[in-house]
C-alpha cells in the first residue's frame, strides 16, 4: 500500500515524525514537503534533529497570499498524486498545505486522511477555520477506506 504524507509547515512537520516512522514498518511513505515553511529553522532544522526521511518531493512553493500559495500546490500535487497513483493522502492540520493537498486528492478519487491535533476555534472569519471546515467535509467519507487496511 502507498500512502502520500503531505507536510508544508512546521507543525506539520513535527507531526509527521512519529507517524513517518511507524508508516514506514507496514506501508511505502511518499513524502511531499511543500515548501510553504521554507527558511533551515521553520523545515529543515525538523528533517535533520527528528531525522525525518529526505521528502520525495519538495515543491518550493515560498511565499504568497493564501490564494497563490493553495493553487500553486494544488496544480504541483496533482501531478506528483497521478504519477504516484497512492492508495491514500495523510494531510494535517489546517493550512494552505493541507487545504491543497486534500483538494487535489478529492478531486482525483483518492481517500484522504485529515490528522488534526489543534483546538477548533469555530471562528470563520479565521483561514483556518475555513482550511479546516473544508479538508473535513473533504475527507469525511472517503478516510474511512483509506483507514480500513490498518485495521487488519
Amino acid at each position: 500500500m502507498k500512502i502520500v504524507s503531505l507536510v508544508g509547515t512546521r507543525p506539520e512537520c513535527i507531526q509527521a515524525w512519529p507517524v513517518s516512522r511507524a508508516l514506514r514498518q507496514r506501508y511505502t511513505e511518499v513524502l511531499i514537503h511543500t515548501g510553504q515553511h521554507y527558511d533551515y529553522e521553520m523545515s529543515n532544522v525538523f528533517f535533520d534533529e527528528l531525522e525525518l526521511p529526505e521528502p520525495n518531493y519538495y515543491l518550493g512553493v515560498g511565499s504568497g497570499s493564501s490564494a497563490i500559495q493553495t493553487a500553486q500546490i494544488l496544480v504541483h500535487i496533482e501531478k506528483v498524486l497521478i504519477h504516484e497513483q497512492p492508495h491514500c493522502v495523510i494531510v494535517r492540520g489546517d493550512t494552505n498545505s493541507t487545504l491543497a493537498g486534500a483538494l487535489a486528492a478529492a478531486q482525483l478519487r483518492i481517500p484522504i486522511a485529515h490528522i488534526e491535533a489543534g483546538m477548533r476555534s469555530f471562528n470563520r472569519t479565521m483561514p483556518e477555520e475555513v482550511n479546516c471546515i473544508i479538508v473535513e467535509n473533504t475527507s469525511g467519507s472517503i478516510s474511512k477506506r483509506c483507514l480500513r487496511p490498518w485495521r487488519t
